[in-house]
């Protein structure tokens, strides 16, 4: 049971949060900082580095890649060698690539930017689930898919009655509790998680809180401060 201890260190610390962090209703969560609302399948979000990016060329299918952008923003394609990626929209840069390639290559070249995976868009999912991780998003994600990316709630510690969502805005903490079990049932509505929003789901029963935390405490302590 202790390579567990850092998740149930979470679960511990969503127990204790209620005292530190003002709980709100689901409808009552606020939006993360405007920032934070550019999801990578937003049309306005703006590329950053190490983000994967697809490119595809229509009618080249050899000009179709999947790259990662450096840390100095930028990319390596074939034919037109490096192009600056970074802070750019996957609009702007597929006129940037499409235009590279219109003056030696290509007519009319049509290209297409997705945004595979923003690496500055993260969710961290942590408590009673079998993978706790920081998971980028790949697009707008709800409470199930964050908690899914951690492939799933623990059957054997979870209650997924109590899963918290933890948000800071204009650098204040809060935080709201959701059902699964609801949510699954279609009985209540599947919020929508952001880039650097903390999941984190509570353990099933206290014998079992006890039992892992056993020596653990100074761990907890570390946790359960004021915000």
């Amino acid at each position: 049971m202790r390579r567990r201890l850092p998740s149930l260190a979470a679960a511990a610390f969503l127990t204790f949060a209620g005292a530190s962090a003002p709980a709100l209703a689901a409808s009552s969560l606020p939006p993360p900082d405007s920032a934070a609302l550019l999801s990578p399948g937003a049309a306005d979000y703006r590329i950053g580095s190490q983000d994967k990016i697809e490119i595809n060329v229509f009618g080249i299918d050899e000009l179709k890649r999947e790259v990662q952008v450096d840390s100095g923003g930028k990319i390596i394609l074939p034919l037109i060698g490096q192009v600056q990626a970074g802070g750019r929209t996957p609009a702007e840069l597929s006129g940037d690539i499409a235009g590279l390639l219109k003056k030696s290559y290509m007519k009319d070249p049509q290209v297409i930017v997705t945004v595979k995976e923003a690496q500055s868009q993260k969710v961290t999912v942590d408590g009673a689930v079998q993978q706790p991780g920081q998971y980028p998003l790949a697009g707008p994600t709800t409470l199930m898919q964050a908690v899914s990316l951690a492939r799933g709630p623990d059957p054997k510690l979870a209650n997924i009655k109590r899963v918290a969502i933890f948000r800071t805005v204009a650098g204040k903490r809060h935080s709201a509790f959701f059902d699964l079990s609801a949510i699954r049932s279609g009985r209540a509505e599947d919020p929508t998680v952001y880039g650097n929003d903390i999941v984190v789901v509570d353990t099933s029963g206290a014998k079992n809180f006890m039992q892992n935390f056993q020596g653990g405490f100074g761990l907890l302590g570390m946790l359960v401060r004021p915000w």
